[in-house]
């Protein structure tokens, strides 16, 4: 069998936080963020929400558009490094809320490249004919963990949820190669420090924008296809510049690269599946369309995929 996408969803909480509010919380201005990052404001989780009820909403939306039931699901695999509570997992969370009563359930940690671990990880069950109907789900409330007072990271994250579910598909779909990668000498340049959040931006940078060009290219040679040959590319959403370096690596017009970290900032594990569903609502990806996604994260972890995309 060849694993692909059967049905995609997200979900992002209805607060807005905006660069100008962020100049009444600290010592920062719309003028510095968006030069830096991109970024104009980001999507912010209610008390009453923590992660799982992020993951739900998307996780629905994802069954729904794959015409699945719940109960017709095998696994349930949830990225994500801020979960409601250590254990259960989020992804137990979700098979009870769903009433997902056949699917086995687990997370993973591999931050911002979580989603593509989850994807690699479900086609691999797929592709051996041990599973047929797997939900992928990245979501992340990183408002919980972000130090307010550290302008240099405070301004970078936003919450939200994105899903997939893996299955079989037509000869010809779905996902041609994949790599994954993890780094742990580099795992001090951003890490989970006491409650919060603490990142080295400088050597993050550095890292990102090499290994996303390398990863893009690797997948790309793995599947035998060629720069000119990619349609879409859904990077990582976690600085406009680390994702214009992977753009002209793959010699790609601007228009053929996803750009939502302007309206939703760095959203980790979920931030690839979120910009699938809006780039595939706006008509910007089609049935055939050949796909690379990539991502990096803390760990330091990246991975990468070239996906023909219909069913």
């Amino acid at each position: 069998m060849n694993a692909g996408i059967l049905g995609i969803g997200s979900y992002v909480p209805e607060k807005i936080l905006s660069n100008s509010d962020l100049e009444q919380m600290m010592d920062t201005s719309d003028e510095w963020i968006v030069s830096r990052t991109g970024i104009k404001e980001r999507r912010i989780a209610s008390d009453e929400q923590d992660t799982s009820h992020l993951a739900y909403e998307a996780a629905v939306e994802a069954l729904k558009d794959a015409n699945v039931l719940a109960e017709e699901l095998d696994l349930i695999l949830v990225a994500t490094v801020t979960p409601d509570m250590s254990f259960p997992s989020v992804a137990c969370v979700i098979q009870e809320r769903l009433g997902a009563k056949n699917a086995a359930a687990m997370d993973i940690s591999a931050a911002c490249a979580g989603f593509i671990y989850g994807v690699v990880t479900a086609t691999q069950f797929v592709n051996t004919g041990t599973y047929k109907r797997i939900l992928v789900i990245g979501a992340e409330k990183l408002t919980k963990i972000v130090n307010w007072e550290d302008r240099n990271t405070a301004v970078l994250f936003g919450d939200g949820a994105g899903a997939a579910i893996i299955g079989p598909v037509s000869e010809g779909r779905g996902i041609l190669s994949y790599e994954l990668g993890a780094d742990g000498t580099g795992g001090k340049h951003l890490y989970k420090g006491g409650d919060h959040l603490v990142m080295n931006g400088r050597e993050v940078f550095k890292f990102a924008v090499r290994q996303m060009g390398d990863s893009c290219e690797n997948v790309l040679k793995l599947a035998g296809l060629t720069k000119e040959e990619v349609d879409f590319l859904i990077p990582h959403q976690a600085n406009t510049r680390i994702m214009d370096a992977a753009r002209e690596r793959l010699q790609l017009p601007k228009e053929k690269m996803s750009v939502i970290i302007d309206r939703h900032g760095n959203t980790s594990s979920s931030s690839i599946p979120i910009a699938l569903v809006e780039e595939y609502k706006k008509g910007n990806i089609k049935e055939d369309d050949l796909l690379v996604l990539v991502g990096f994260g803390g760990g330091l972890t990246w991975g990468a995929i070239t996906l023909r995309f219909g069913r």
